[in-house]
């Protein structure tokens, strides 16, 4: 005998999304096209996604130090000053080579003009503090 077929029933969704959070992250894209500009050879997918659990690693860990500093000084907020003390931990500020010349020399010039101050005409200070 045949019997009769019983809809399934579907469970109904919480307000909420069952997925899991997924923390941000830096574009894929980003990554490989500055990894490319700097190698300037061609780069084989598995090494592309070395340099991105990489990068990722670099920038968890970058940023967790920043969160200490700006702990430790008793701010909320992370300041250029904190980022100058992680880069002189990290080797890539001296006396010799100071931040200003490593952004003069990498960022293009709409990002110098937002770090650097300049001044102009009308006895002004870009960008103003």
């Amino acid at each position: 005998p045949l019997q009769l077929l019983q809809p399934k029933t579907v469970p109904k969704r919480l307000g909420t999304s069952q997925k899991k959070q997924r923390d941000p992250q830096v574009p894929r894209s980003l990554i490989k096209e500055i990894f490319r500009y700097f190698v300037k050879m061609p780069v084989t997918r598995d090494a592309l996604k070395i340099v991105e659990k990489c990068s990722e690693r670099y920038f968890k860990q970058l940023s967790d130090d920043l969160e200490a500093y700006t702990h430790h000084a008793g701010r909320k907020t992370v300041e250029m000053a904190d980022l100058e003390v992680l880069m002189r931990r990290q080797g890539l500020v001296t006396d010799k080579m100071p931040l200003n010349v490593l952004i003069e020399r990498y960022l293009p010039l709409e990002y110098r003009k937002l770090l650097i101050p300049i001044a102009v005409s009308g006895n002004k200070v870009i960008p103003s503090k």
